[in-house]
């Protein structure tokens, strides 16, 4: 690594898994940052502390399958590319089953440590409420899902687009101690074991058919926030409150969060349940544990009232109720280019959730690429971005250019995206089994999972060896 203390610093607007990650990767190559935080100057209706990358709608990271969950090949794929947002990620996960859930204070203390303690990161806990007006020529704006009304505003001034915003939800976290064991008990889907699990990870809560009718029935009943001055704003498909998918029919939620599938309840094994709660541990001490799904809307005491109904959670206590919150995002594929530069204003980069990328890994992993984009222009190396056949090639080509287009109007409704095989590019090859035969149905869909992964990861490692070439140059 050569570092030229005489270069001018990037500027990354944002301390959130994005921007921590952007300026992480920019410090490893050399290039000095400044990274802006406007907590604790200026709060926000979702975070709690003032640490860098604090989670806030769910700890879990997802699936870390590598070889038929997307988002577990993300992974893969930021941990071969040494993001700091996963080395601290596995440093401080707890069990989940199949999935990658983290102590959230262990984890953002962690990154919050690493940055500290890079002597190229200078870190400025002060609010940029206007783009235009910060100096430097390479600006990483990584503000996420609560950008500041008066930086949403300056942004869409240069963007000329109409709307950046949409509503986001967080689910409540119960007190360990307060579930009656009793009646719920520990099990994971399946009894599926993950990263530092046992097949025994969540805490499940059965309710019968007059229960579960009696649940619905108060949630659509229940008093719900005002939209206020938010009012028109649509929500993320991906993390829609409990309630508002109560509302599209009575079976709902059965068949989503409180599905009952690969469950057996221990203390009445003969009775399956119509549809089971489940709870994922949210710290290392697994005294916390979330409502997983139960992102809400709903006023706290109604949640209080509603969510104590449900068997095993009578008494519970609460560490958190739910809430509701604004997300910020671009319509990139129409303003910004293949290298995640504002189209109007070359200067600026975007990455996080504001480019149209929904969850924490995805919203690292854009963060990561702007962070190499923007050091190899500083040290004037070309940068290909990676193959769209990678996991984080297929969510960049998602973001800035993997929408239906017209001529008159540009890409078409464009959303938040989480990362999914159905970003990827179609194999060339029909998918057989080893000894040839033509597979239909699931087998033919989780053998085409694995020949996807299997191919980004050849690819990717081809992207990489040239990448470290250019850098050697």
């Amino acid at each position: 690594m050569t570092i030229n203390q005489d270069q001018e610093p990037v500027h990354v607007v944002g301390g959130g898994l994005a921007g921590s990650e952007a300026a992480w990767q920019l410090a490893r190559r050399g290039v000095p940052v400044v990274l802006h935080e406007m907590r604790p100057v200026r709060g926000t209706e979702a975070h709690q502390t003032d640490r860098l990358a604090e989670l806030v709608c769910s700890n879990s990271f997802r699936s870390d399958d590598a070889i038929s969950n997307a988002v577990g090949l993300l992974h893969q794929e930021m941990r071969r590319m040494e993001s700091l947002i996963m080395r601290c990620a596995d440093a401080h996960q707890v069990p989940a089953g199949g999935a990658l859930a983290v102590d959230r204070e262990g984890f953002a203390q962690s990154v919050n440590d690493s940055i500290e303690a890079e002597p190229l990161i200078s870190l400025r806990r002060d609010e940029v409420a206007d783009i235009s007006k910060l100096d430097g020529d390479s600006i990483i704006v990584a503000t996420g899902p609560l950008t500041s009304p008066d930086l949403a505003q300056s942004i869409l001034a240069l963007t000329g687009e109409a709307q950046l915003a949409f509503f986001d939800a967080i689910a409540p976290i119960v007190h360990r101690d307060t579930i009656d064991m009793s009646k719920a008990w520990f099990q994971s889907r399946y009894d599926k074991t993950g990263p530092g699990g046992t097949g025994a990870d969540y805490i499940n809560c059965p309710l019968d058919r007059e229960q579960y009718a009696g649940f619905i029935a108060a949630l659509l009943d229940g008093d719900k926030t005002g939209f206020k001055d938010w009012e028109g704003t649509p929500y993320f498909n991906g993390c829609l409150p409990i309630e508002v998918m109560a509302e599209s029919g009575p079976e709902t939620l059965r068949h989503g969060p409180m599905k009952p599938v690969g469950l057996t309840n221990p203390h009445n094994p003969t009775v399956k349940a119509y549809a089971i709660v489940q709870l994922r541990q949210d710290n290392a001490l697994g005294t916390l544990y979330n409502m997983v799904g139960f992102q809400t809307k709903l006023k706290h005491g109604d949640q209080v009232r509603i969510f104590r109904s449900i068997p095993g959670l009578e008494n519970a206590e609460f560490a958190r109720l739910g809430g509701l919150h604004r997300n910020t995002f671009l319509n990139s594929p129409r303003v910004l280019d293949s290298l995640l530069r504002l189209k109007a204003d070359t200067r600026l980069r975007f990455a996080g959730q504001i480019t149209g990328c929904e969850g924490y890994v995805e919203s690292a992993a854009v963060g990561l690429m702007a962070g190499r984009m923007a050091a190899a222009e500083r040290l004037g190396q070309s940068f290909g971005p990676p193959p769209s056949t990678t996991a984080i090639g297929a969510l960049l080509n998602h973001i800035t250019g993997g929408h239906i287009e017209t001529i008159d109007a540009g890409p078409q409704s464009f959303q938040p995206m989480n990362v999914n095989f159905g970003l990827f590019p179609p194999l060339k090859e029909a998918v057989v089994s080893p000894d040839g035969r033509r597979l239909k149905g699931p087998e033919k869909g989780q053998a085409r999972k694995r020949a996807l992964a299997d191919r980004a990861r050849r690819d990717l490692a081809a992207w990489l060896e040239g990448d470290m070439r250019i850098a050697a140059e």
